[in-house]
């Protein structure tokens, strides 16, 4: 099987042939081959303690809240499948209210992750919990109005 070429690894020459670059450094083989060793359970114990090590806590305390969603979102859902869904405008807005929340707690977490401050450097943190807050009232009060 031929492998594929970058752009970067094939040089243009002034005849027809072409010359290839040898693809990587040595350092950079020697980092993916240590990567390839590790199994599944390390990379995941080296993203875990990494996601603890460097996150801060109210970025902890906003993804946990957005689990939280995703376990009640489910939930739900499971329910509907076993029970029935005989109002079934009320399990649309409660549905519909978990990932509505979801969404706006995700929108929340990237305008006040520290990392994003480039792009959104002219909204602060406390207009963005405003914003959040604001919208949060709006998404509930349109899935109440929905169950009817």
């Amino acid at each position: 099987m031929v492998s594929k070429r970058n752009a970067r690894d094939i040089t243009p020459t002034s005849s027809s042939t072409t010359t290839t670059i040898p693809p990587t450094s040595p350092v950079s083989r020697t980092t993916s081959k240590s990567n390839a060793k590790k199994s599944p359970q390390d990379i995941a114990l080296d993203i875990w303690q990494n996601y603890r090590e460097t996150t801060p806590q109210r970025m902890k305390l906003i993804d946990t809240f957005m689990a939280f969603l995703v376990l009640v979102g489910m939930l739900q859902f499971v329910y509907c499948i076993l029970v029935g869904n005989f109002p079934f405008n009320a399990f649309l807005s409660g549905f519909g209210a978990t990932v509505g929340q979801f969404v706006l707690t995700a929108s929340l977490r990237i305008q006040t992750n520290v990392e994003n401050r480039k792009e959104f450097g002219a909204v602060s943190p406390e207009r963005a919990f405003a914003d959040y807050v604001l919208s949060s009232l709006i998404l509930h009060f349109f899935c109440v109005n929905f169950i009817n």
